[in-house]
């Protein structure tokens, strides 16, 4: 009997079939364990949410904001939070509500920028250190020594009074304490991965030491680098924060939550409190989120840990 006879009689498959049910059973893994990282990680979970928040907050700024955050309504100024202005105006008569919303824009992007620079120009630096070895180790880990002598905070008004003040001169400032941290960390776990065999069988096959970092070390370090980067991005927020709250930061009238504190914590703290309280909520909530994503992530990605 023609077998091809037969086969046109049977009902064929669509030609997008089997694709969809391969990308259907992809997903199901992912899901599944995505399912059980929020059941193993409840404060992860919340934290990631409340980042995902925060992030969406940011980028719709402009159709979320009820009001322009640096307009003045001279005409409302310290008014308390009510059905208008939900969380009140400053001495301006500028929306606190507003300015909140678009300084999680300037926080966030401030942060994003200083964390992603600063923790991969560590990682990079790190894992180069381990890999050398030698003499370059030897100098190399002496002069983060020198950088992780001092605190965050004094790293970065160091460099804000050689550099000035402004974002891009924030995220300088704040780039500069973040490298020698993430480099010593990441270093540590390179010294392991630079014995491994397949090191070895690179440096045979006669690739290239920027071959080799880059390509075969690097993405091996890139567990610590997300925890370094998670926890980077709260201490970025932090710092910035600190230094616009000292008037070396941001400058007015952008909106910005130190600047807010800036404004309100000291003069208005008793007639018109909310000036202060909700900026200082922003900072709080931001930095809590981004700390306990990073605690969730290291649980989840460190080995020794998630055995535990």
């Amino acid at each position: 009997m023609n077998t091809e006879a037969i086969a046109v009689g049977l009902p064929r498959a669509l030609p997008g079939a089997d694709a969809e049910a391969e990308l259907v059973a992809a997903r199901r893994p992912f899901f599944k364990a995505l399912g059980k990282w929020v059941r193993d990680q409840p404060l992860g979970a919340v934290s990631g949410i409340m980042v995902i928040f925060l992030i969406l907050v940011a980028v719709f700024a402009p159709q979320i904001a009820p009001f322009d955050p640096v307009e003045a309504h001279y005409d409302a100024m310290m008014t308390a939070p009510n059905a208008e202005y939900w969380l009140g105006t400053d001495q301006f008569g500028r929306d606190v509500l507003s300015r909140i919303i678009w300084g999680a824009r300037t926080a966030l992007f401030i942060g994003f920028t200083a964390a992603i620079l600063g923790g991969t120009l560590g990682l990079v630096l790190g894992v180069a250190s381990a890999y050398f070895s030698g003499w370059f180790d030897l100098i190399f880990q002496r002069v983060m020594d020198v950088f992780l002598a001092f605190p965050l905070i004094i790293m970065a008004l160091v460099a804000v009074a050689v550099f000035g003040t402004g974002p891009d001169k924030v995220i300088i400032a704040i780039i500069l304490p973040f490298v020698p941290r993430c480099a010593r960390v990441v270093r540590a776990g390179a010294l392991a991965i630079r014995e491994m065999p397949y090191v070895d069988a690179a440096r045979a096959l006669g690739y290239g030491h920027l071959r080799i970092i880059m390509r075969h070390m690097v993405p091996n370090c890139m567990a610590v680098y997300l925890i370094m980067l998670t926890t980077f991005l709260g201490q970025a927020i932090l710092i910035e924060a600190a230094l616009s709250y000292l008037g070396l930061g941001v400058q007015e009238p952008t909106a910005a939550w130190g600047l807010m504190l800036q404004g309100g914590a000291e003069e208005y703290a008793e007639s018109a409190i909310w000036i202060a309280i909700f900026p200082g909520l922003a900072i709080t909530l931001a930095v809590f989120a981004f700390n306990l994503l990073g605690d969730a992530l290291r649980d989840t990605l460190d080995p020794k840990l998630r055995a535990r």
